[in-house]
């Protein structure tokens, strides 16, 4: 596996690479598996020509003068070549063991380098996710810091209207006015109050909503480019790490031709 040393460095090009890896080796995997299966058939095919030819010769012997030592011959031929089947079968049979081992420790192994691989990214949002909630827990104090700081002016407020309200019923008292109007004004001052913090309240409702969504739409863009370009750097490093691997085949091939070309000449 390449390049699986660069986790630190380069998170994305390293999980790429491990995938990449992984991909490889399963082909070579099916490579292995084909060659062993269409061995196993020559093998099979072999035991059942052998046993044809052992009945053909049985058969054969029954019309020959010297019955017993013909079968005899010809079971010993039918073991001869059985023995020599029996030899690559077993053969055949530790080379597919050790593949398959082989082939679990690779698998192990893609595992483990990608899980380090992609350690430092989940490092990263972790670290993310704690300073997000940092930060919402920095603006709820900021928040109740700003609300007790302003208890104090609304409180003078509250008791600067209750002053004005007894100031306004002294006023229409000395005004003749009689205390059942008096109530059914204020009743209507009231309600013109209401209604105007109401629709004032809405307003600071709808401008805080289109400031919200503003923010969300920003943020759903600034993750659209992200993603964009995780995925082109994602491609980037497949493609390289393809090309990689082609090549170390290419030269590993190379090389074992060029081992059994000086085998062949010893």
């Amino acid at each position: 596996m390449p390049r699986i040393a660069d986790a630190q460095d380069n998170p994305v090009a390293a999980s790429s690479a491990v995938a990449a890896s992984g991909v490889a080796a399963g082909s070579t995997q099916a490579s292995a598996a084909n060659d062993f299966d269409a061995r196993q058939k020559a093998l099979d095919a072999r035991t059942a020509e052998n046993n044809y030819r052992y009945g053909v010769a049985q058969h054969n012997c029954y019309s020959k003068f010297f019955v017993n030592h013909c079968l005899n011959s010809a079971r010993e031929d039918m073991r001869v070549v059985a023995a020599d089947i029996r030899k690559e079968q077993l053969a055949l049979d530790d080379e597919k063991r050790v593949e398959h081992a082989r082939q679990r420790d690779e698998q192990a192994a893609i595992k483990r380098a990608q899980a380090e691989a992609e350690a430092p990214a989940r490092a990263e949002q972790d670290t993310r996710n704690a300073q997000a909630y940092e930060d919402k827990q920095r603006q709820h104090q900021l928040s109740q810091a700003q609300r007790d700081a302003q208890a104090p002016q609304r409180a003078a407020n509250e008791q600067a209207y209750q002053q004005k309200q007894q100031q306004h019923a002294i006023d229409q008292a000395q005004r003749g006015i009689s205390p059942s109007q008096a109530a059914a004004n204020q009743k209507a001052y009231d309600a013109k109050q209401a209604d105007f913090q109401r629709k004032l309240d809405e307003a600071h409702q709808q401008a805080a909503q289109k400031a919200q969504e503003r923010i969300e739409k920003q943020q759903r863009y600034q993750q659209k480019q992200t993603n964009a370009a995780q995925h082109k750097a994602d491609v980037e490093a497949r493609q390289k790490q393809a090309a990689e691997k082609a090549k170390q085949k290419q030269d590993e091939q190379a090389k074992q031709q060029q081992q059994q070309k000086q085998q062949q000449q010893q």
